[in-house]
């Protein structure tokens, strides 16, 4: 299938590995020019590397996002180097577990500023140039923690479910000017982040990694892990052109574990 987006531009955030990667090399495959982001640059090189191999044209950028000063320089040297963005990937890494109380204030905000409010000031960055093109698409990565809680990941439920109400209400607003905006949420997808929390539940409930993984499967209706291949797929069917009547709306990758309608 052409999905209709070659020699698009991409932007994707958190992309030096995982479900960020994942979704960047999805992109490049369909001819879409990718910037890929992160802290590490043996993860950057790597995300590069994959999406070249692909076929694709890769832009790798150091971006730490807790500085909100970097998104406008940042976002020129996209533009610059690649060509307006039409499309924007809005992902972060995850907060640490916790439960919900008797966590510390800075915390909190600390990981509202690097996992809300970046992602909204990069958004705002981009979506001018979106609106005068009438056309754009703004694909934003959550968890199902965030309308199916998970036990211990209260920061991580929280605030990306707060990204779920500003995306349905931002996608109302430029519905008309030819820009969807849309959440893609992961179930139990086989990343080094799902392994870093397998092996976590397991410490803490002194329990073998294996028997978390088994307890994990059985809540899977298809009975397995997901493939981040299937989600970058995902991802790169809404940001094409034959997804273009899909806004303000949530793509569960999951196997159908969600247990909500």
């Amino acid at each position: 299938m052409d999905l209709g987006i070659q020699g698009k531009v991409a932007l994707v955030i958190a992309s030096s590995r995982g479900l960020g990667q994942a979704m960047a090399v999805s992109l490049a495959k369909e001819g879409v020019k990718v910037a890929v982001t992160g802290r590490s640059p043996e993860g950057l090189q790597k995300s590069v590397e994959l999406i070249e191999a692909a076929g694709g044209i890769a832009l790798a950028l150091n971006w730490d996002l807790s500085d909100h000063t970097l998104i406008d320089s940042l976002v020129s040297k996209v533009e610059k180097e690649l060509g307006p963005i039409d499309i924007l990937i809005n992902n972060t890494g995850g907060p640490p577990p916790t439960p919900a109380a008797g966590q510390d204030p800075a915390l909190w905000l600390k990981c509202f500023n690097d996992m809300v409010l970046s992602l909204i000031a990069i958004t705002d960055r981009v979506l001018p140039g979106m609106r005068q093109r009438k056309w754009g698409r703004i694909i934003t990565s959550t968890t199902s923690g965030a309308i199916a809680p998970i036990k211990n990941l209260a920061i991580s439920n929280t605030l990306r479910a707060a990204l779920l109400a500003w995306s349905k209400t931002l996608s109302a607003e430029v519905a008309a000017e030819g820009i969807t905006v849309n959440i893609i949420m992961p179930g139990r997808v086989a990343t080094d982040r799902l392994r870093q929390l397998d092996e976590a539940r397991a410490k803490r409930e002194s329990i073998s990694y294996d028997e978390v993984v088994k307890a994990s499967l059985r809540q899977i209706p298809m009975g397995r892990y997901g493939d981040p291949k299937e989600y970058g797929d995902a991802a790169a069917f809404l940001a094409s052109q034959n997804a273009s009547f899909i806004t303000g709306t949530v793509m569960r990758i999951d196997g159908g574990q969600t247990q909500a309608v």
